[in-house]
């Protein structure tokens, strides 16, 4: 089953679990403000992704308040903390497929391509 991750009240998000019930594939939400991705979780989602910079939504309000010396962390661990703490802070929706594969955002096209539809 495809599993989504991201916040409720996010339109992006909302947007990518209709357009999964339209197409009928079944799919998980997953609220990760209410539960917060494991470090090793996130440490997996970065290595798909390139890295932690790329999980990071850095138009958002949340990055834009960071002090400076948060927004460089020099650590796997520290990004892993940065994240724990601010989970708004990753790029929505996450969407990870059964077969453990990850991509970032929603656009109708891309989740053409990604489910075969």
């Amino acid at each position: 089953m495809t599993t989504i991750y991201g916040l409720n009240n996010c339109d992006t998000c909302r947007k990518a679990r209709k357009w999964l019930d339209r197409f009928g594939i079944a799919h998980a939400f997953v609220d990760y403000r209410e539960h917060k991705p494991a470090p090793g979780t996130l440490v997996e989602w970065a290595r798909q992704a390139g890295g932690f910079e790329t999980l990071i939504n850095k138009s958002s309000t949340t990055w834009r308040q960071l002090p400076d010396n948060r927004k460089g962390a020099a650590s796997d661990a520290e990004w892993k903390l940065l994240l724990r703490e601010y989970p708004q802070l990753i790029r929505r929706p996450v969407v990870v497929t059964d077969d453990g594969v990850l991509t970032q955002g929603f656009s109708d096209n891309g989740f053409k391509k990604r489910f075969g539809v």
